[in-house]
Protein backbone atom coordinates (compact mmCIF):
# COMPACT_ATOMS: atom_id res chain seq x y z
CA UNK A 1 0.00 0.00 0.00
CA UNK A 2 3.01 2.02 1.17
CA UNK A 3 4.64 1.95 -2.50
CA UNK A 4 1.11 2.27 -4.17
CA UNK A 5 0.27 5.38 -2.44
CA UNK A 6 4.27 6.86 -3.16
CA UNK A 7 3.84 5.88 -7.16
CA UNK A 8 0.18 7.36 -7.48
CA UNK A 9 1.15 10.70 -6.26
CA UNK A 10 4.48 10.86 -7.69
CA UNK A 11 2.55 9.83 -11.15
CA UNK A 12 -0.28 12.67 -10.03
CA UNK A 13 2.78 15.51 -10.12
CA UNK A 14 4.02 14.66 -13.03
CA UNK A 15 0.67 14.68 -14.61
CA UNK A 16 -0.22 18.09 -12.74
CA UNK A 17 3.30 19.64 -14.07
CA UNK A 18 2.03 18.56 -17.53
CA UNK A 19 -1.46 19.89 -17.32
CA UNK A 20 -0.21 23.32 -15.90
CA UNK A 21 2.09 23.88 -18.91
CA UNK A 22 -0.86 22.91 -21.16
CA UNK A 23 -2.89 25.76 -19.59
CA UNK A 24 -0.93 27.88 -18.29
CA UNK A 25 1.88 28.06 -20.46
CA UNK A 26 5.68 27.10 -19.56
CA UNK A 27 6.09 29.45 -16.93
CA UNK A 28 7.82 27.59 -14.46
CA UNK A 29 11.35 25.79 -14.57
CA UNK A 30 12.35 22.25 -15.02
CA UNK A 31 14.18 21.77 -11.26
CA UNK A 32 10.72 23.62 -10.27
CA UNK A 33 8.32 20.76 -11.74
CA UNK A 34 10.72 17.80 -10.57
CA UNK A 35 11.26 19.68 -7.33
CA UNK A 36 7.00 19.17 -6.62
CA UNK A 37 7.67 15.11 -7.49
CA UNK A 38 10.58 14.66 -4.49
CA UNK A 39 8.83 17.29 -2.20
CA UNK A 40 5.67 15.06 -2.72
CA UNK A 41 7.20 11.91 -1.90
CA UNK A 42 9.24 13.21 1.13
CA UNK A 43 6.12 14.98 3.02
CA UNK A 44 3.87 11.50 1.76
CA UNK A 45 6.77 9.42 3.78
CA UNK A 46 7.18 11.72 6.73
CA UNK A 47 3.52 11.73 7.02
CA UNK A 48 3.04 8.35 7.22
CA UNK A 49 5.80 7.50 9.49
CA UNK A 50 4.97 10.45 11.76
CA UNK A 51 1.42 8.86 11.67
CA UNK A 52 2.63 5.16 11.86
CA UNK A 53 4.63 5.60 15.34
CA UNK A 54 2.37 8.02 16.62
CA UNK A 55 -0.76 5.77 16.66
CA UNK A 56 1.71 2.35 17.66
CA UNK A 57 2.82 3.95 20.90
CA UNK A 58 -0.63 5.83 21.37
CA UNK A 59 -3.05 3.19 21.42
CA UNK A 60 -0.47 1.33 23.37
CA UNK A 61 -1.06 3.67 26.01
CA UNK A 62 -4.37 4.15 25.82
CA UNK A 63 -5.35 0.15 25.43
CA UNK A 64 -2.10 -1.53 27.36
CA UNK A 65 -1.10 -3.68 24.45
CA UNK A 66 0.10 -3.23 20.67
CA UNK A 67 -1.93 -3.62 17.69
CA UNK A 68 -0.48 -4.04 14.58
CA UNK A 69 -3.81 -3.22 12.69
CA UNK A 70 -3.99 0.01 14.63
CA UNK A 71 -0.86 0.82 13.21
CA UNK A 72 -1.47 0.11 9.29
CA UNK A 73 -4.63 1.99 9.73
CA UNK A 74 -2.37 4.97 11.41
CA UNK A 75 -0.13 4.54 8.27
CA UNK A 76 -3.14 4.58 5.83
CA UNK A 77 -4.45 7.62 7.90
CA UNK A 78 -1.53 9.86 7.58
CA UNK A 79 -1.63 9.05 3.53
CA UNK A 80 -4.98 10.46 3.60
CA UNK A 81 -4.49 13.43 5.62
CA UNK A 82 -1.13 14.35 3.36
CA UNK A 83 -2.61 14.04 0.04
CA UNK A 84 -4.51 17.68 0.32
CA UNK A 85 -1.10 19.74 0.81
CA UNK A 86 1.53 17.18 -0.40
CA UNK A 87 3.49 19.29 -3.03
CA UNK A 88 2.90 22.53 -1.23
CA UNK A 89 3.78 22.01 2.20
CA UNK A 90 7.71 21.69 3.92
CA UNK A 91 8.86 18.68 5.29
CA UNK A 92 8.62 19.28 9.00
CA UNK A 93 4.98 20.40 8.40
CA UNK A 94 4.11 17.04 6.94
CA UNK A 95 5.33 15.92 10.51
CA UNK A 96 2.89 17.48 12.00
CA UNK A 97 0.33 16.22 9.80
CA UNK A 98 0.64 12.66 10.40
CA UNK A 99 0.89 13.19 14.31
CA UNK A 100 -2.41 14.73 14.33
CA UNK A 101 -3.48 12.63 11.25
CA UNK A 102 -2.78 9.74 13.98
CA UNK A 103 -5.26 11.49 16.88
CA UNK A 104 -8.37 12.26 14.59
CA UNK A 105 -8.18 8.94 13.77
CA UNK A 106 -7.93 7.38 17.44
CA UNK A 107 -10.27 9.93 18.34
CA UNK A 108 -12.70 8.75 15.54
CA UNK A 109 -12.45 5.08 16.68
CA UNK A 110 -13.60 6.21 20.06
CA UNK A 111 -16.72 8.26 18.64
CA UNK A 112 -17.94 5.13 16.67
CA UNK A 113 -17.61 2.67 19.77
CA UNK A 114 -19.54 5.00 21.78
CA UNK A 115 -22.02 5.89 19.19
CA UNK A 116 -22.01 2.16 17.85
CA UNK A 117 -21.54 3.55 14.00
CA UNK A 118 -20.43 0.42 11.93
CA UNK A 119 -17.39 0.92 10.58
CA UNK A 120 -14.95 -2.24 10.70
CA UNK A 121 -12.92 -1.28 7.90
CA UNK A 122 -12.60 2.63 9.14
CA UNK A 123 -13.45 4.00 5.87
CA UNK A 124 -15.32 7.17 7.03
CA UNK A 125 -13.05 7.49 9.72
CA UNK A 126 -9.62 7.46 8.15
CA UNK A 127 -11.04 8.90 4.49
CA UNK A 128 -13.46 11.16 6.34
CA UNK A 129 -11.81 12.25 9.57
CA UNK A 130 -8.00 12.22 8.49
CA UNK A 131 -9.06 13.47 4.90
CA UNK A 132 -10.93 16.44 6.37
CA UNK A 133 -7.73 17.62 8.40
CA UNK A 134 -5.86 17.12 5.74
CA UNK A 135 -8.00 19.75 3.76
CA UNK A 136 -7.58 22.03 6.84
CA UNK A 137 -4.06 21.43 6.78
CA UNK A 138 -2.84 22.35 3.87
CA UNK A 139 -5.07 25.55 4.23
CA UNK A 140 -2.75 26.27 6.91
CA UNK A 141 0.51 25.34 6.33
CA UNK A 142 0.65 25.72 2.29
CA UNK A 143 3.95 27.41 1.37
CA UNK A 144 3.99 30.44 -0.33
CA UNK A 145 6.82 30.01 -2.33
CA UNK A 146 5.75 25.78 -2.86
CA UNK A 147 2.33 27.22 -4.41
CA UNK A 148 3.74 29.55 -6.89
CA UNK A 149 5.94 26.84 -7.89
CA UNK A 150 3.19 24.29 -8.51
CA UNK A 151 0.31 26.93 -9.54
CA UNK A 152 2.92 29.47 -11.38
CA UNK A 153 0.88 30.63 -13.92
CA UNK A 154 -1.18 32.62 -11.38
CA UNK A 155 0.75 35.18 -9.27
CA UNK A 156 -0.67 36.12 -6.19
CA UNK A 157 -2.25 32.61 -5.14
CA UNK A 158 -3.73 32.58 -1.11
CA UNK A 159 -1.38 30.32 0.76
CA UNK A 160 -1.65 28.84 4.53
CA UNK A 161 -3.16 31.09 7.14
CA UNK A 162 -0.42 30.03 9.46
CA UNK A 163 2.42 30.64 6.98
CA UNK A 164 1.17 34.55 6.80
CA UNK A 165 -0.93 34.04 3.68
CA UNK A 166 -4.76 35.17 5.38
CA UNK A 167 -7.64 32.89 5.60
CA UNK A 168 -8.83 32.66 2.22
CA UNK A 169 -7.06 29.36 1.24
CA UNK A 170 -9.17 27.99 4.39
CA UNK A 171 -12.50 29.80 3.82
CA UNK A 172 -12.00 27.99 -0.13
CA UNK A 173 -11.18 24.96 2.28
CA UNK A 174 -14.21 25.00 4.87
CA UNK A 175 -16.66 25.33 1.92
CA UNK A 176 -14.74 22.63 0.32
CA UNK A 177 -15.74 20.49 3.10
CA UNK A 178 -19.15 21.01 3.48
CA UNK A 179 -19.76 20.77 -0.09
CA UNK A 180 -18.01 16.95 0.40
CA UNK A 181 -20.04 16.34 3.04
CA UNK A 182 -23.48 17.49 1.12
CA UNK A 183 -22.58 15.56 -1.58
CA UNK A 184 -21.79 12.10 -0.34
CA UNK A 185 -24.57 12.63 2.21
CA UNK A 186 -26.92 13.15 -1.11
CA UNK A 187 -25.97 10.46 -3.22
CA UNK A 188 -24.25 7.80 -0.53
CA UNK A 189 -27.72 8.19 1.47
CA UNK A 190 -30.18 7.40 -1.42
CA UNK A 191 -28.23 4.45 -2.20
CA UNK A 192 -27.95 3.31 1.32
CA UNK A 193 -31.74 4.03 1.90
CA UNK A 194 -32.60 2.02 -1.40
CA UNK A 195 -30.64 -0.81 -0.68
CA UNK A 196 -31.95 -1.03 3.43
CA UNK A 197 -35.63 -0.78 1.55
CA UNK A 198 -34.37 -3.71 -0.60
CA UNK A 199 -33.47 -5.76 2.55
CA UNK A 200 -29.75 -5.67 0.90
CA UNK A 201 -27.64 -3.40 3.26
CA UNK A 202 -27.22 -5.60 6.25
CA UNK A 203 -26.54 -9.59 6.41
CA UNK A 204 -27.90 -11.41 8.70
CA UNK A 205 -27.04 -11.95 12.27
CA UNK A 206 -25.51 -15.57 11.80
CA UNK A 207 -24.07 -14.61 8.98
CA UNK A 208 -22.17 -11.37 10.96
CA UNK A 209 -21.37 -13.86 14.29
CA UNK A 210 -19.65 -16.08 11.87
CA UNK A 211 -18.28 -13.57 9.60
CA UNK A 212 -18.60 -13.35 5.70
CA UNK A 213 -14.85 -14.73 5.14
CA UNK A 214 -16.62 -18.03 6.19
CA UNK A 215 -19.90 -17.76 5.17
CA UNK A 216 -19.25 -15.97 1.68
CA UNK A 217 -16.18 -16.79 1.12
CA UNK A 218 -15.45 -20.29 2.19
CA UNK A 219 -12.76 -20.00 4.72
CA UNK A 220 -11.34 -17.83 7.20
CA UNK A 221 -8.62 -15.06 6.65
CA UNK A 222 -7.48 -15.26 10.48
CA UNK A 223 -7.53 -18.53 11.72
CA UNK A 224 -7.66 -18.35 16.32
CA UNK A 225 -8.29 -22.13 16.83
CA UNK A 226 -10.64 -21.02 19.98
CA UNK A 227 -12.72 -19.46 17.83
CA UNK A 228 -12.86 -21.92 15.15
CA UNK A 229 -15.82 -23.98 16.47
CA UNK A 230 -17.85 -21.31 16.89
CA UNK A 231 -17.69 -19.61 13.59
CA UNK A 232 -18.65 -22.91 12.08
CA UNK A 233 -21.69 -23.10 14.00
CA UNK A 234 -23.03 -19.68 13.15
CA UNK A 235 -21.79 -20.29 9.54
CA UNK A 236 -23.48 -23.84 9.68
CA UNK A 237 -26.45 -22.05 11.21
CA UNK A 238 -26.56 -19.59 8.34
CA UNK A 239 -26.43 -22.26 5.38
CA UNK A 240 -29.20 -23.81 6.87
CA UNK A 241 -31.35 -20.25 6.93
CA UNK A 242 -30.38 -19.77 3.56
CA UNK A 243 -31.32 -23.71 2.59
CA UNK A 244 -34.48 -23.06 3.76
CA UNK A 245 -35.42 -20.12 2.26
CA UNK A 246 -34.50 -21.06 -1.00
CA UNK A 247 -36.32 -24.19 -0.31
Amino acid sequence: MWCIWLVWLLVSGVLLSKARVSVYGNSGSFYGQWSVVGRTAVTTTFAGCSATLTTLFGKRLLTGHWNVTDVCDGLLGGFAAITAGCSVVEPWAAILCGFVAAWVLIGCNILAERFKYDDPLEAAKLHGGCGTWGIIFAALFADKEYVNEVYSGLPDRPYGLLMGGGGKLLAAHVIQILVIIVWVSVTMGSLFFVLHKLNLLRISADEEMAGLDLTSHGGLAYVYNEEIELAQKYAFGATRAHSSAAA
